[in-house]
């Protein structure tokens, strides 16, 4: 699929994941978020230069598998870009193990090493929040943590890419527990989105660009707090995060098939417990062994 023109000189490469291309002016790109793996990183690089454009640098937002798997293809085809994330996620993006080690919450057995939540190692480098040019390209990088601990979304004038800090409708319909390590700071960081003026598109990290970025932040807050909720229902008898995990995929009519998909969507509903715990809403005891979570009455 050819590049799709946002602005004069901003692009999007739309995918599972999106990756966006930001042009320099003098024939370099700015490469935001290079996808999963080799297959996204050919087809990318095949645009990008069919634009008459050469990568000069790569903006991780944050470090999940998704979105820098396809940096180590990409660095041997360019070996001299400078790879650019968060501070933490930076440190994630070099040692990958270290995403299914926190999910798992040990070493994770094999079923948990797919390219899905173990992206080859690249050399990232810390970068803090903050107006920078990379690869000759001036871009402004908000922080908006929660969906991942440390994560940026990227404006360059008009044009905001909210990486996941926002979802489009259909991503939202197809997987209604919308991974978050902070569901609190994951609405607060929406929030935020949605009091930034001169915005005329937003593209998020999964989903079709969109001219209204108002409706999209709600149409997020309003999916996040249905989780709260079920989380919350969930609650009415104590149970262990995997009872709860259980009960909130029949509520939501999440199927789970897959070792993934389980430590993906036990963090989601870890999070909101987080949540919900520091709300006084739900308790959290041991008892015959067990670490039980159960709703306080409040």
């Amino acid at each position: 699929m050819p590049l799709l023109p946002l602005t004069e000189d901003s692009f999007l490469f739309p995918g599972a994941v999106n990756s966006l291309v930001l042009s320099n002016g003098s024939g370099g790109a700015l490469l935001v978020d290079t996808g999963l793996d080799e297959s996204h990183a050919r087809k990318l690089l095949r645009e990008v230069q069919a634009a008459g454009l050469t990568p000069s640098a790569v903006l991780n937002t944050h470090s999940h598998a998704d979105h820098h798997g396809s940096n180590a293809f990409i660095l041997k085809r360019f070996p001299e870009l400078t790879i650019w994330a968060p501070p933490l996620e930076a440190a994630i993006i070099r040692y990958p193990m270290l995403e299914p080690l926190y999910l798992y919450g040990a070493l994770p057995p094999r079923e948990l090493q797919s390219k899905f939540l173990l992206a080859p190692s690249s050399p990232a480098q810390a970068l803090e929040p903050g107006t920078h040019t990379l690869g000759g390209v001036e871009v402004e990088l908000l922080p908006v943590p929660g969906h991942a601990v440390e994560m940026y979304a990227v404006r360059r004038a008009e044009l905001l890419y909210a990486a996941d800090a926002l979802f489009g409708p259909e991503p939202l319909q197809k997987h209604p527990l919308t991974f978050c390590a902070d569901s609190a700071l994951q609405k607060d960081s929406a929030r935020r989105l949605g009091t930034l003026e001169g915005i005329s598109i937003t593209v998020p990290g999964h989903g079709d660009p969109t001219g209204q970025l108002d409706p999209l932040v709600a149409l997020n807050l309003q999916s996040l707090e249905r989780t709260t909720a079920a989380v919350l229902d969930a609650c009415s008898e104590p149970g262990t995060a995997d009872e709860l995990l259980a009960r909130v995929c029949e509520q939501l009519q999440v199927s789970m098939n897959n070792a993934g998909a389980v430590v993906l969507n036990r963090s989601v509903v870890s999070a909101h417990l987080t949540e919900l715990l520091a709300l006084g809403r739900v308790q959290l005891q041991v008892q015959d062994n067990r670490m039980l979570f159960g709703r306080t009455g409040a």
